[in-house]
């Protein structure tokens, strides 16, 4: 059984869904560990593939049953967490699980799994990069996006949190350091 899980933190707009799907993709027996969330889905997003889609109602329920290792509200009425079922699912698959989550989540999963997890920031180059990115993506009206930068500042201050700080100034150089720090704790 796998025991060992890599977390993957960055702001909206790092590059952090690029660098997952690169590590996913990469040969490392790495599997996406698909979080709940209560926002609602985005044009091509299925439930049980990307997130599990939750109403505010069902995600409290399960909070009250003891079903997450980790949940938070990021913003008003929007709830993310980690479901303990992806843990077992991916474990019973032979894979080590992998992560995609806000610094916040990050944080905690490092707190609950210690020496069994490493952890790895994504900073972005400059607040301004970042709402570019943010901008030319498309997924975001405009109140979402101001949103995600008034988050951004917060999110920068916890990086001293994590095992690995890197900055993606540059996406080829971000992903193969990204690659390295994750093969090498797998094989050690």
């Amino acid at each position: 059984m796998k025991d060992k899980l890599v977390i993957i933190s960055a702001p909206s707009g790092a590059g952090k869904s690029t660098i997952v799907k690169y590590l996913l993709d990469s040969g490392i027996k790495l599997e996406f560990s698909i979080s709940a969330t209560t926002r609602k889905p985005r044009i091509n997003e299925e439930n049980g593939r990307e997130y599990y889609f939750l109403s505010c109602e069902e995600f409290r329920q399960r909070i009250e049953t003891g079903d997450f290792i980790e949940w938070e509200e990021v913003y008003k009425e929007h709830f993310y967490g980690t479901l303990k079922q992806e843990i077992d699912r991916i474990r019973l698959n032979g894979n080590y699980a992998l992560f995609d989550v806000d610094a916040k989540g990050g944080i905690n999963l490092k707190k609950i799994f210690g020496q069994k997890a490493i952890s790895i920031f994504l900073m972005p180059p400059s607040k301004k990069v970042l709402e570019k990115r943010l901008r030319h993506r498309g997924t975001d009206d405009p109140v979402k996006i101001r949103m995600r930068l008034a988050k951004v500042q917060a999110e920068m201050r916890l990086a001293n949190l994590f095992d690995n700080i890197i900055i993606n100034n540059n996406l080829d150089q971000a992903v193969s350091e990204v690659y390295n720090v994750v093969k090498s704790f797998i094989d050690s």
